[in-house]
């Protein structure tokens, strides 16, 4: 398996410089047959790279140590769906599976478009394929995945133990997913830029792959928090290490893309600001896979440092120098069709709203690259901490919340004052009565208190927005409140998908104020019978539990949970010891919004730190973390409205064209 896969990697290499060669000589000479060729190049390095992802992972599945990847993420008694994940639990196999989906994406993307874009798709296949080949001559002549062991290996070292957790199976997959997927926006920029079609055409092709990339990117980063809530032990989910920042980035950068793109479908403006945000995302998503991938930042997700750190930093300065050489190029080509109206307008919310989302961006960026740039330069280390990060991003992210309802009530072109006191008079009271009353009940915290208030806000434009087109449909068709909202969102699935995601991302924003604003901790030994309290609750140490399998031995506590001198939950913190790497993980307890009946108010958060059989002392750490359940059930709300978002609009002429067909069918049955 190993000789197969590393064949198909060079076979790859080939076929994707040949899809380079063709597509660009095809461009420059109009010889159809040519693009054609690399087309079908670009498919052909998609089947090559999935065989030697598939002999990877049936290599792990055969225990083949003679790989010596294999040998080092892997051992017999690791279980199955390990096995699989291991293939990205490394630093060779995480560069395949990028190259992997990579190359599956440009497959769907040239089977998409072989009718279509045909202006487009040599720059779009040249685009894509440069970008594999990177990954392709790393894979070959740097972190070659099937390279073999200099021994025999019996067993393995095994998989990380901290990776050893179900979310190692989606998390770092999905995450890849949006980091790959901003490379499809990324490709047809460059060839709108190369081609000179600079108009609609391109941003309206990869509408669904931008929503798609930012919903990879945003769920990742929901499941990384939630993973490091969940078996760190540290009682938090954001800890502001460069790799969680490598991820929010370019999330960052594509949220503001989706949103300016709306003006230039709409008022034919910001082009240049498009363009620059696209490439943009897709250079701080292979920073991102640098930063990761070379080590040269200390974090609990990186690897060893490694010599691809050379590797991508050239890589990153030709993708930057060519992208602006090409703006640069066709600036004269990118002029706004209109300009702004008025300060007071959607477009000019719109601007506000990526000029936002590109200062929390860049304050991250600087804070995550200031240790590199230090060592640089002084040889001596620092770091950026979270209170640097809050400091700037949390007043930042407030009026970010902000912006996000003002949007969808204020007009367009320009806003009277007849509209901005219709749209917002009761919004604005409701949020302001919210922090007043919030106040009135003892909150002190003043970034808190502005923070439900603006969440309430948001929430009433959005509940404004839905009212009202339920009541026009209510006027025009006679349907009732429900009925129409339905209606609503069948027929404009873009815009109201779009709204259910900002109430996503309000439920995100109210738990974070919560859980980071007014998390309570306290540590107690205790030995059986004993007790400790943490705000309503009093927790009490009932039994020892332990246990043994062929990867690991476990020893745990039982706590009982008591809420007003009832007993609401029983709660099992553990220890696993894993034999072969011979280290210890820290497995929390946690009682909220995953028992049932789900508890939604607080997160009973409980670690065993340390256990001494001999004296029956265990050692317990417990953390109350109000309203952290509502980033998750925000993640859910997200999952809702984004898929709402990218199905195909309903439309009356749509209908009509559809309804030979239907009357076909009907004929033939």
């Amino acid at each position: 398996m190993g000789d197969l896969g590393n064949f198909c990697i060079l076979l790859a290499l080939v076929c994707s410089v040949w899809a380079i060669l063709t597509s660009w000589l095809g461009r420059t000479n109009t010889v159809s047959e040519l693009v054609r060729s690399g087309e079908r190049a670009a498919q052909a390095a998609g089947v090559l790279i999935t065989i030697s992802a598939l002999s990877l992972i049936k290599a792990f599945l055969d225990d083949d140590f003679s790989l010596l990847y294999v040998a080092q993420n892997s051992t017999r008694s690791q279980p199955s769906v390990y096995k699989v994940a291991a293939l990205w639990g490394g630093q060779a196999g995480s560069l395949l599976l990028w190259a992997w989906i990579l190359a599956s994406f440009s497959f769907v993307v040239v089977t998409q478009n072989r009718r279509r874009n045909r202006d487009l798709m040599p720059g779009v296949t040249a685009t894509l394929m440069s970008i594999l080949t990177f990954f392709l001559v790393l894979l070959t002549f740097v972190a070659n995945p099937f390279e073999r062991g200099t021994g025999t290996a019996l067993n393995g070292t095994g998989l990380n133990p901290l990776l050893q957790h179900p979310l190692m199976v989606t998390h770092p997959p999905t995450l890849y997913l949006g980091y790959v997927g901003v490379a499809v926006p990324f490709a047809f920029g460059i060839a709108a830029l190369l081609s000179g079609r600079l108009g609609n055409e391109w941003i309206v092709t990869i509408r669904r792959w931008s929503l798609f990339a930012w919903f990879c990117l945003g769920i990742g980063i929901l499941q990384g928090g939630y993973w490091a809530y969940v078996e760190l032990g540290w009682g938090g989910y954001w800890a502001w290490d460069p790799v969680e920042n490598a991820s929010l980035m370019p999330w960052l950068a594509m949220s503001a893309f989706i949103h300016s793109v709306m003006i230039q479908e709409k008022k034919g403006m910001l082009k240049v600001w498009n363009m620059v945000l696209v490439i943009i995302a897709f250079c701080l998503s292979i920073f991102g896979t640098f930063i990761t991938r070379s080590g040269v930042i200390a974090s609990v997700h990186s690897f060893a440092r490694s010599g691809i750190g050379p590797w991508f930093s050239g890589f990153l300065l030709v993708i930057v120098t060519v992208s602006l050489s090409l703006l640069v190029w066709r600036l004269p080509k990118l002029k706004a069709d209109h300009r702004l109206d008025s300060f007071l307008s959607r477009e000019s919310a719109f601007l506000f709203n990526n000029v936002v989302f590109v200062a929390i961006c860049f304050t991250v960026f600087w804070g995550t690259v200031y240790p590199i740039l230090t060592e640089a330069f002084t040889n001596s280390k620092v770091s950026v901490g979270p209170p640097w990060f809050n400091q700037w991003n949390v007043p930042i992210s407030l009026l970010l919340l902000f912006l996000t309802g003002v949007g969808p009530l204020i007009a367009w072109r320009r806003a009277s004052a007849r509209n901005l006191r219709v749209n917002f008079t009761k919004p604005i009271l409701a949020g302001a009565a919210t922090s007043l009353l919030l106040f009135i009940l003892g909150m002190r915290h003043p970034y808190a208190l502005a923070a439900f208030g603006l969440c309430v806000f948001v929430m009433g434009t959005v509940a404004v927005e839905f009212y009202r087109g339920a009541r026009a449909r209510q006027a025009v068709a006679g349907e009732n409140l429900v009925v129409g909202v339905s209606t609503l969102v069948a027929r404009n699935k873009r815009r109201y998908g779009g709204y259910l995601v900002h109430v996503g991302m309000v439920f995100v924003f109210a738990g974070v104020a919560g859980s980071a604003g007014f998390q309570q901790d306290a540590s107690a030994t205790l030995k059986r019978g004993e007790s400790m309290s943490i705000g309503r609750y009093k927790l009490t140490f009932v039994d020892t539990v332990s246990s043994t399998d062929a990867n690991k031995d476990v020893l745990g506590a039982v706590l009982s949970v008591d809420r007003g001198g009832v007993e609401v939950a029983r709660l099992q913190p553990e220890k696993w010891f894993f034999r072969a790497s011979e280290q210890p993980t820290t497995e929390t307890a946690i009682y909220g919004m995953w028992q049932w009946p789900p508890h939604l108010s607080d997160d009973v958060y409980t670690v065993l730190v340390d256990a001494n059989p001999q004296t029956g002392g265990y050692t317990f750490k417990v953390y109350l973390n109000p309203l952290v359940s509502l980033i998750w059930i925000g993640g859910f709300i997200l999952i809702l409205g984004t898929h709402i978002a990218v199905l195909p609009e309903w439309s009356r002429a749509t209908a009509l064209a559809a309804a030979p067909a239907r009357e076909a069918r009907h004929a033939a049955t």
